[in-house]
């Protein structure tokens, strides 16, 4: 290359250095002195050419530098390891400092001979700014994280590995750092949770759902457990990429165990509301009963005296008949509030049942109250239980009466009513019957209006009443589909409103105004009765023998197997709820070895199973009309087999 050529190479070359404006590139003679200085160099540091040509690069330095010499071994390593490297705060022309990142090349002839140095800087005191504020962003995070107490925050690798430890970790597990630190966090587990894979189903939650969540015991380095709540999050690099896993554990063993506590206390609470309930169930049942049993005792001891002497003894034996009906009133009470009683659905004409009602309502209510019904010209039928709703309407105007004390009038009103989307909350909307009883007697203030539907709530004074009626009532309605409103104010008497749904028009149902008690036609059988009470067993079996019946008796399940094995029986009449084989087992077993031989089931409520609920039963208490008719019903079939296989015997080829 000729002169001219390499002189425009050279001054191309020096145009582009100074042309660059983001380093300070500058060259240096062999002992420091500045010998040029570009563009980024004067932006840098703050000198013009002119100021600082000629001046040693030492001045560059900060007062603790140069004092260290730190300028001479610069130019030492670059001249002697051929480069120099570092990062350190550098002075500007006004005194200021910025942080610099510095590379000193030497710079030689053809023939090796030092010619001065090469010095390349760049400012980095914003990179170093941000960096710094990262780093104390991080520092005042990992601070923040370590004095987190209340609960355990640490790092875990990919697999599962311990990478960090705060001290809320180290008061719930009882690790130090430098004892948990490279150790997998599965060792926190129960033996049993290890061996089902708990902790690398969570890390695998954590790692494909985002987020792993649970509670359960936890191992501290002692052994002891706690109660914990654990959250596990992944964590990702900017590219997606799994590095770990941010796990945070609280100890909730104080907050279970308080948690506990409380459970104990309430159901403690609750058992003594429970007990006090019962109290006042059993001493308001017992009083009722006490008197009912005063007047059947007392009835048949009369009886019994005049018996002997010859007397009649009719008037006595109806008051024990009329004592024993209202025991089984006040049971069907007691059953209809605890939801066991099961009802009989059908239409009602309440027009005619009240009607039917009134020498009850008379003799019950007494001559000091006056009865007045008020019904429209025509009513729809409703859909409700008769006998039920006889009972319902009897408390009802018994609790009028007990408001009045000193006597007065009780109306029973009757109307149909439409109801409308969302006009009563309690009821669907539709068509229904409300029956409605109104009295003139004290009235109920608002905190005993809130109260009246309450089990066991009575204003009548200890030993008085049960508290069951309007509860009764209320859940006699509500089974019906229907509900119970109550109306009062203290002085001006009070309402209570039975709303029943119209019943679905049948033509071939009759309307239901009172039971048939008329029995029917009697067929002599052959009937096994079955009941572990003797005297219950005693007095069914009479009742069947009056009626014509042949009777076997048999004082439990496995006794009525036996007997079915050695003789033929047309019917079995047998009690439900007996020791060791209930009486709807009983009906299985018989079904199973004899499939024709019906069975009736004898209950005190509706306890059977859904599969005996298909074969006859009668409820206790029950009169013999009532035997009678079901066991007619029942065995009307079984009569007619018996003459069949009669017939067949004499007359073989007919």
């Amino acid at each position: 290359m000729n002169r001219a050529s390499l002189d425009q190479t050279s001054n191309r070359f020096e145009l582009l250095v100074q042309s660059v404006t983001d380093y300070a590139i500058y060259m240096l003679d062999p002992t420091g002195l500045v010998i040029s200085w570009n563009a980024g160099a004067r932006r840098f540091k703050g000198y013009e050419a002119e100021e600082i040509l000629g001046q040693h690069f030492s001045r560059f330095y900060t007062p603790e530098d140069q004092a260290a010499g730190i300028p001479a071994i610069a130019l030492y390593t670059a001249e002697h390891e051929g480069r120099f490297e570092a990062e350190g705060w550098r002075v500007r022309n006004d005194g200021s400092r910025f942080w610099a990142t510095v590379v000193i090349d030497p710079i030689r002839d053809a023939d090796g001979l030092l010619l001065g140095f090469a010095k390349v800087t760049r400012d980095l005191t914003e990179r170093r700014a941000a960096q710094e504020a990262l780093r104390e962003s991080e520092e005042r995070f990992r601070m923040l994280v370590q004095s987190v107490t209340d609960y355990a925050i640490y790092m875990l690798d990919p697999v599962g590995t311990i990478t960090s430890w705060n001290l809320g970790a180290e008061r719930f597990k009882g690790y130090k750092a430098h004892e948990i630190l490279g150790q997998n966090f599965a060792r926190f587990y129960s033996e049993e949770d290890r061996i089902a894979g708990l902790p690398s189903r969570a890390l695998h939650t954590a790692a494909t759902e985002g987020r792993f969540e649970a509670e359960g015991w936890r191992i501290r380095k002692d052994g002891t457990r706690f109660w914990a709540h654990v959250v596990l999050d992944p964590v990702r690099d900017d590219g997606g990429r799994l590095i770990g896993f941010a796990k945070i554990t609280r100890d909730l063993t104080e907050r279970m165990e308080a948690q506990k506590a409380l459970d104990e206390a309430r159901d403690a609470i609750v058992q003594t509301q429970k007990m006090d309930a019962i109290g006042k169930l059993t001493g308001g049942v017992a009083h009722d009963f006490n008197n009912l049993l005063a007047v059947i005792v007392g009835s048949l001891d009369l009886a019994r005296q005049r018996l002997a002497s010859g007397g009649d003894i009719t008037r006595y034996l109806d008051n024990a008949m009329t004592a024993a009906e209202r025991g089984a009133t006040l049971t069907q009470r007691m059953l209809a509030f605890a939801r066991k009683q099961e009802l009989k659905l059908q239409r009602v004409d309440c027009v005619g049942l009240v009607r039917g009602m009134a020498e009850l309502l008379r003799t019950t209510l007494g001559a000091a109250v006056a009865i007045e019904p008020r019904f429209p010209t025509t009513l729809p039928a409703a859909h409700a239980d008769p006998a039920q709703l006889e009972l319902a309407l009897l408390n009802l105007a018994v609790n009028a009466r007990d408001a009045m004390p000193k006597g007065g009038r009780i109306v029973i009103d009757a109307a149909e009513v439409d109801i409308v989307e969302s006009r009563r909350p309690d009821l669907q909307p539709g068509a229904y019957v409300r029956l409605s009883v109104i009295d003139e007697g004290e009235g109920m203030d608002a905190a005993t209006l809130e109260r009246a539907r309450e089990p066991f709530f009575t204003t009548k004074g200890v030993g008085k009443g049960t508290g069951l009626g309007l509860s009764m009532v209320h859940g006699f309605a509500q089974q019906c589909g229907g509900s119970l409103t109550i109306f009062s104010e203290v002085g001006k008497g009070t309402t209570v409103s039975l709303w029943l749904p119209v019943a679905e028009q049948d033509i071939g149902a009759p309307l239901i105004a009172q039971l048939d008690e008329n029995p029917p036609e009697t067929i002599p059988l052959v009937i096994l009765a079955v009941d572990d009470d003797d005297l219950v067993l005693t007095n069914t079996a009479g009742m069947l023998e009056d009626l014509g019946h042949t009777v076997f008796q048999a004082s439990s399940a496995e006794d009525a197997l036996r007997i079915l094995e050695r003789g033929d029986v047309d019917l079995v009449v047998t009690d439900h709820a007996m020791p060791g084989m209930t009486g709807a087992q009983l009906a299985d077993a018989i079904e199973t070895l004899r499939p024709d031989l019906p069975v009736i089931i004898i209950t005190g409520f509706a306890e059977l199973p859904p599969h005996a609920s298909r074969r006859p039963r009668l409820d206790k208490p029950f009169r013999q009309a009532e035997l009678a008719t079901v066991v007619a019903c029942a065995g009307r079939d079984a009569a007619a087999r018996r003459l069949l296989s009669a017939a067949d015997a004499i007359h073989p080829h007919l």
